[in-house]
């Protein structure tokens, strides 16, 4: 029975169980979600680094993300989805709490790494959790 369980133990520490899984997903994807029109309520725009940004009229800080969601019995695309607009909403929470109507330069962050992209954004999936990070900065553009 000792045995039993110390290979039990030892197969759950493995690190070959560990999943890392990188899934990119579109933005524009990501804000087409029936819960992002629920919960983004459009007072603040998102660019990503790269994509073609309006004039900025002033900078008011920057802010990192760094969501997770449950990943068992979802997909990595939905779960990815998931936890990209989590990170929307905490960006749209920060930046009306500094008086900004943008978050621009937005980049993936995982692990402090930057990963730029026009149009998607890097996703993490684990075995159980994933996750998104994103950084950006808080500007006011002009309507």
């Amino acid at each position: 029975m000792k045995k039993a369980l110390l290979l039990l133990a030892l197969t759950a520490a493995s690190p070959a169980l560990a999943r890392d899984t990188v899934t990119k997903v579109k933005l524009a994807d990501v804000m087409a979600l029936p819960e992002a029109k629920e919960k983004l309520d459009g007072s603040v725009k998102f660019f990503l680094e790269g994509a073609k940004t309006p004039n900025v009229l002033k900078t008011l800080g920057s802010d990192t993300t760094n969501k997770k969601t449950n990943g068992v019995g979802k997909s990595d695309d939905y779960a990815c989805k998931w936890a990209a607009l989590s990170a929307l909403i905490a960006l749209q929470e920060g930046a009306k709490k500094n008086g900004a109507n943008a978050v621009v330069h937005i980049v993936s962050y995982y692990k402090k790494v930057e990963g730029k992209s026009a149009t998607e954004i890097e996703c993490h999936a684990g075995s159980f959790v994933t996750g998104v990070a994103l950084k950006g900065d808080y500007v006011t553009i002009a309507k």
